[in-house]
């Protein structure tokens, strides 16, 4: 199952209904055992949803918008800039009234 090429380890993981074999750096082996169970998941989830309905091509677009939405809101959350330009304006007011 694992096999080693330097500093990267061939895994398994597993992701929806398909098995892949991937060369991983060997300090992110677990985030890509987490993100394969994550697709999992949320595929999961909307094939309980829309059992019969959707193709297994659309439930995985379906998962692909749901992780992509959560990826883009919490970059936006992590988004320091704006604290920063305060704190800039802050420790100028700041500056200029200590003078």
């Amino acid at each position: 199952m694992a096999g080693e090429t330097g500093n990267k380890l061939r895994i398994t993981i597993h992701v929806y209904d398909t098995d892949l074999s991937v060369n991983v750096p060997r300090d992110e082996e677990e985030y890509y055992r987490k993100g394969a169970k994550l697709i999992t998941d949320i595929v999961n989830s909307y094939a309980s949803h829309f059992k019969g309905v959707k193709s297994d091509k659309e439930l995985l677009y379906m998962a692909l918008i749901d992780i992509a939405l959560r990826y883009e809101k919490e970059a936006a959350h992590n988004d320091v800039k704006p604290l920063n330009d305060i704190l800039t304006k802050l420790t100028s007011e700041i500056e200029e009234a200590m003078k």
